[in-house]
Order: structure tokens, then sequence, then C-alpha cells
């Protein structure tokens, strides 16, 4: 999740469809699923409080699970990164555990490398669950059916690890490199029902080359286990449009493959595999795959089209649309808050998550950095959510929101990770809940 700073004359493409989708016509409209009223616009830096960095709907309150006083990963003023975070999702103790990424890069600068902590939610006990001086940017981690951890590397030909726990669920018996799964800039990951894993490349695959290709790379994957469970051994498939007439990367979709693991941004490109402007984060909500899918596609003039979206795969029919994309059913961002003539909107997608009612969850790589629901329900005739709602907005000046997360366990509870703060360890995993009323 790199730091990016987009020029607001990229995303001055407003429509009128974005234009209707105001945050006057936001604030008036109800939400039934983490039943809140959206709020008005995004968070100006200049309210920024470090102590309650988040503003949220009437009726919610803020509180930090574990920040870099609890672990201080890396001393010497160097921020703990956190990143995304997973829990536990099955077994005796479910939901007890908070396992996190800490995204550290350039290992060969930073002795320590790359690092996974785990909370005790129930006690608060923060702990090194994995560390390696070889890990480099490490970023997506997802708890798998079977009691596991995965987690993986954000850097080109990035690997993907599997923790096996010990019974006391916060050390880890073993570390285990998944190459079967690919080498890839990994950012998302999500198993199906049959455990079959999704991963993506976090590569400007329309505008960047490799092997002599462009486009190339940042395409969508699956991995198909030859035994539920094991991941040592199977195919990786990478994702084709068979008929992209708009150039935009929707339409009818096929897995193509498999493909060499060792080499999958290119084997995956020379397959035929579709690229996209930096697919970060994906989720799996009934039969459909989300794709975070950060930048907008540009021109021969490098002008950005629209600013980041969001797409939907249908993984029956593997129908492949835009679910939200600024400018279509959400509202294009103007400038930065504060300014005159600033403008709400929707501005660098980032990661996803699944709401308690089956709503998907985005927050932004953005400053600032806001949150939104997205309803899976409600859904038009193109596959674009009818309902996209601003729920929370981070009002830290240089930090960004990442790692957003809903315990199956705990509906009540929405964690999400403050990430290179501006205040002295301010780096954070906060939880956000509704409050309880006597």
């Amino acid at each position: 999740m790199m730091k990016k700073k987009m020029l607001a004359g990229l995303i001055a493409v407003a429509m009128t469809g974005a234009m209707a989708l105001s945050t006057n016509v936001l604030a008036d409209r109800g939400h039934h699923g983490f039943n809140f009223k959206p709020i008005d616009s995004s968070a100006n830096s200049a309210d920024w409080n470090p102590a309650a960095p988040w503003k949220l709907p009437e009726g919610f309150t803020q509180s930090v699970v574990s920040d870099e006083t609890a672990l201080n990963i890396y001393d010497g003023g160097r921020n703990d990164w956190p990143d995304m975070n997973n829990v536990n999702e099955t077994g005796n103790m479910a939901g007890r555990f908070m396992y996190r990424t800490h995204e550290l890069r350039a290992p060969g600068n930073q002795p320590e490398g790359g690092s996974v902590s785990v909370v005790d939610l129930t006690t608060g006990e923060t702990k090194l669950l994995a560390q390696d001086p070889s890990w480099d940017a490490l970023d997506g981690i997802r708890w798998t059916p079977w009691g596991t951890v995965l987690f993986a590397e954000e850097t080109d030909g990035g690997r993907l690890f599997e923790i096996v726990l010990n019974d006391d669920m916060m050390s880890a018996a073993d570390v285990i490199d998944r190459p079967a799964v690919g080498r890839l800039a990994h950012e998302g990951i999500d198993i199906d029902a049959e455990g079959n894993v999704y991963v993506v490349d976090e590569f400007r695959g329309r505008s960047s080359s490799c092997d002599g290709m462009t486009p190339c790379g940042g395409g969508i994957y699956k991995f198909v286990p030859n035994s539920y469970g094991d991941l040592s051994a199977g195919d990786l498939y990478v994702l084709g449009i068979e008929s992209d007439t708009r150039r935009n990367g929707v339409g009818q979709g096929v897995w193509l493959g498999p493909i060499d693991a060792a080499n999958a941004r290119v084997a995956g490109s020379q397959a035929g595999g579709q690229s996209y402007q930096r697919p970060e984060d994906l989720e799996i909500i009934g039969d459909t795959l989300y794709v975070a899918v950060t930048e907008g596609p540009r021109d021969e003039y490098n002008k950005e089209h629209y600013d980041g979206r969001v797409i939907s795969i249908n993984l029956k029919t593997l129908q492949v649309a835009d679910f939200v994309r600024a400018g279509i059913n959400a509202p294009v961002e103007i400038g930065v808050p504060g300014d005159a003539g600033f403008q709400t909107g929707f501005d660098n997608v980032d990661n996803l998550g699944e709401a308690p009612n089956g709503d998907l969850i985005l927050i932004e790589d953005n400053v600032p950095s806001d949150i939104w629901f997205a309803s899976t329900k409600q859904v038009n005739e193109f596959g674009a959510s009818k309902e996209v709602e601003l729920f929370g907005s981070l009002a830290d000046p240089e930090a960004e929101g990442t790692g957003i997360y809903f315990s199956p366990e705990d509906p009540d509870t929405l964690y999400v990770n403050v990430q290179h703060s501006a205040a002295a360890d301010g780096d954070a995993t906060w939880a956000i809940t509704r409050k309880k009323h006597d």
C-alpha cells in the first residue's frame, strides 16, 4: 500500500451521475446494515484529534485495540506499519485472537525484517507471532477454514506463507512458503468454500511493462489445490476477459491456465490474463468475488480516466462488472477538505471487508482515508451497487486506514488499522463500535 497523492486535475472528471450522489444526498440516506446515518463529508485534518482520529456517524465510539506502545516492533522512532488483520474465525476460541501483518519495507536496511503479530482480544496481550530478516512489505493476511494463517509479501515476485499455530494460538509451530500459489506482488487473499485461493498482483498492469509486454501483470488469480487444505501443490489460473470491447476489463470472464506459478505475472499475461491498474484487495461475499482496483486506466497522454473502482466477479457465471466507481454510483472527489470547492468523493479504494449484513466495506488509500459501505443486494442491471454510503473518514493528515475487517464472532465491532500516522507511536489498530444504550 504505497502512499499516493493524486492531482486534483486528474480526478476533475465529475459526471452528472456522480454529482447526483453528492454528500447532501448521502447524508439523507439511512443504512440498514451497521445501522448508521452517513456522515456529511470527509474529515478535515484541521479537526484531527489523535485520541479520536476517525470522523464517525453519531452513536459510534472509537478505541485503540493495540498501538505501538503495546509492542513497538521497530524502535528508533520507526512506525510499526500495521497493515491487514484477521481473527481466528473457526475453532474453540473463534474470534479471540487477531493476527496482523506489519509492512516494513527494505529489509536489507531494517535488521528485523517483516513481522506478523497477534493480539489476544480478551486480555489485550500483544506478541510477535513471526518475524524474518528476509521478509519484505508484508501485506495481505487471511484465516483459512482449516485453521492456519496465510500472509504474503507485496513485492515483485513476492512470497505467500502459511503459519501453522500452536495450541495456544499465540505462537507459531511452523511457517511454510507456498510457492505453488504464485510469486506475485500480493495483497488481497481469500478462500472459497471449495478451498480455492484467490490472489491479486498489485501492479500497474495497464501502463507497465514486463518482458517487453504492455499491458502486463496486474492480474487476478485462482489457485486450485490438488487436495483441500493442502497448498503445497495445485494449479494456478489467471482471469481473462473474452471480449473486452470497452477496454475496461469487464464482460465475460474465463480462467486461463494452468500457468507457471514461479513466474506468475509474465505467465499470466502470456496466457491472455486481463491487466488491471493495481488490484490490491479482494473479498468473497456469497458467490461473488469483489476486487479493489486502486487506480483507473490511463490514456496515451497519461491521464487517468477515473480514480479507482471495485469490480465484481460472479464465481458461477464469471460475469465481470464495475461494482463501485466514481462518476457512476459514487461521487468524484475534488480537491481536499478545507479547500474552496472541495467535494467528498470515492478515491483510491484499497481494502475491502464484509459487513455483518453482507454489505461490502471499502476503505481508501488516500488522505483523507474514507470508509464506504456498498450494498451487495441492491444492484442494478449493469452489476453496480445501488447504495454506496460514506461511513467514516480519517482526519490524521499523514495516515491511511487499512485492514478493514469485521470478525464473524463480533458483528458490533469494525476493526481498522491506522498506518504511518503523523502522531508519535500513532500506528494502531482501532475498534469502531456502536454505543450501547442502558
